[in-house]
């Protein structure tokens, strides 16, 4: 079966539509287009933020927005302004900027479209959406719509459609809009970023990324991501977190940078976990008794590149196992592992027997060097999130591209939706549309790699 044409433009013609040949086996709902309108459309690749302290307006401060936002206040970023239907989320997210002696910032609340008020300020430079997943992409678009750049939490979006549109929107608009991947900050995800691109591992061959997380309590929660993510496996089967494990595989490999995503193909398990916590966890009579869940447990994508390399993405949150992101990069002269870390390299003391990343200390990241010990104290994951919004600050403040773009948010986002279409098709091939618009190879490392 020939793979099914992601990157078909809107105004092929129904005889080339058909040449296709897997679409109309498969359906015509299998095709996602290039809209016309963005073909001409000039790259944001490489392009600099305006140099200055940003200023910063955060919507949606649950859990995972609050804790941001305290990163934040590490940072000499100004918080002017913060949004959240629930007025009491947004009050306390306001004492917490006053608290750390920061001046008051507004508050907008009251519904899902509070965030359209804030729009209307002239004095934000960046949005910060830490909302649920559905309004990452309507808020993202607003924020670049009103003249300003935007950050989003994982996954950036969603749905193909969502994809292109963030990816149009900010080369119409020339403000960035980045995905919110901490991941790519972790201290091994940089020591190793640094040592695959000074060739240690010789020419990168494979890697392997993964969300190993055991959800049940937090999906069957009354509050916080409890009231509505839970609702997500009820909708498609498929990867519905793939970023976390993804984004720092493809940093260690160039995608966007070099190479990028070609095609995937994507399988599940069948689903089991979700009706088996249900039984022990929800009382007779609950509505949640009335959910189908139709998320495979285990969700298996391969991910072939354009320079032949292959990525293996892994997703299961329902099933009682310790945290994992595997996190695993090979080449021709050796391999690294990570859950624990631990490293291989042909011709290394020891035989065939992995050794510690201790001996490879002299590729420590200058983030981790220079900022480690506080990232540490402000706390987020071990500190990465800190050093995610401390490097984004930086790159505003001085004037630098962003290290993690639209193009990435795009493409990493992607393979979700992607996913669900290969499952529901047989596991039959898909193609990775070129968000980049074949500006992948203007440029060759992750910027993440080449800080000094």
């Amino acid at each position: 079966m020939k793979r099914i044409n992601e990157g078909a433009r809107a105004d092929s013609s129904r005889r080339d539509f058909l040449r296709l040949g897997a679409v109309a086996t498969i359906g015509v709902g299998a095709t996602a287009s290039i809209p016309a309108h963005a073909l001409a459309s000039s790259t944001m690749v490489n392009v600099p933020f305006e140099a200055k302290i940003p200023r910063i307006a955060i919507v949606g401060v649950g859990g995972r927005g609050t804790s941001l936002l305290k990163n934040l206040l590490g940072t000499d970023a100004e918080i002017v302004a913060i949004c959240d239907i629930f007025e009491e989320k947004a009050r306390h997210a306001q004492s917490l900027v006053e608290a750390a002696g920061h001046k008051k910032p507004e508050i907008y609340f009251g519904n899902e479209h509070s965030f359209e008020d804030l729009m209307k300020r002239t004095d934000v430079d960046l949005v910060i959406v830490a909302t649920y997943w559905n309004w990452h992409a309507p808020i993202g678009v607003a924020a670049m719509e009103s003249g300003k750049h935007v950050a989003l939490e994982v996954p950036a979006v969603t749905t193909m459609a969502d994809c292109w549109k963030i990816v149009d929107t900010s080369e119409k608009t020339r403000k960035h809009c980045l995905i919110l991947e901490n991941c790519c900050y972790g201290y091994e995800e940089t020591l190793v970023l640094r040592l695959t691109h000074a060739g240690e591992l010789g020419e990168l061959l494979y890697g392997e990324g993964a969300y190993l997380h055991d959800l049940r309590n937090i999906l069957f929660s009354t509050q916080g991501e409890g009231l509505w993510r839970r609702a997500e496996h009820t909708k498609a089967n498929g990867n519905l977190y793939p970023t976390h494990g993804l984004g720092p595989v493809a940093n260690y490999m160039g995608i966007q940078r070099g190479d990028r995503f070609e095609h995937m193909v994507s399988m599940s398990s069948q689903q089991k976990g979700l009706d088996l916590y249900r039984k022990d966890a929800v009382k007779a009579g609950d509505p949640r008794w009335a959910e189908r869940y139709v998320t495979g447990d285990m969700n298996v994508s391969l991910i072939k590149t354009s320079l032949g390399r292959t990525i293996t993405v892994k997703h299961d949150v329902v099933n009682p196992r310790p945290y994992s992101r595997v996190n695993s990069i090979a080449g021709t002269k050796g391999v690294f592992e990570d859950y624990p870390p631990r490293i291989y390299v042909d011709g290394q003391a020891g035989g065939e027997k992995y050794g510690s990343l201790e001996a490879w200390k002299k590729y420590d990241h200058p983030l981790w060097k220079n900022e480690g010990e506080n990232a540490k104290k402000m706390g987020g994951h071990g500190g990465m999130d800190f050093l995610m919004l401390f490097r984004l600050v930086q790159c505003m403040r001085e004037g630098l591209p962003p290290d993690i773009d639209v193009y990435d948010a795009a493409a990493w986002s992607s393979i979700g939706p992607l996913s669900v279409r290969s499952v529901s098709t047989g596991s039959a091939p898909v193609e990775v549309p070129d968000f980049t618009r074949g500006h992948w190879r203007d440029r060759s490392a992750s910027a993440i790699a080449l800080q000094a």
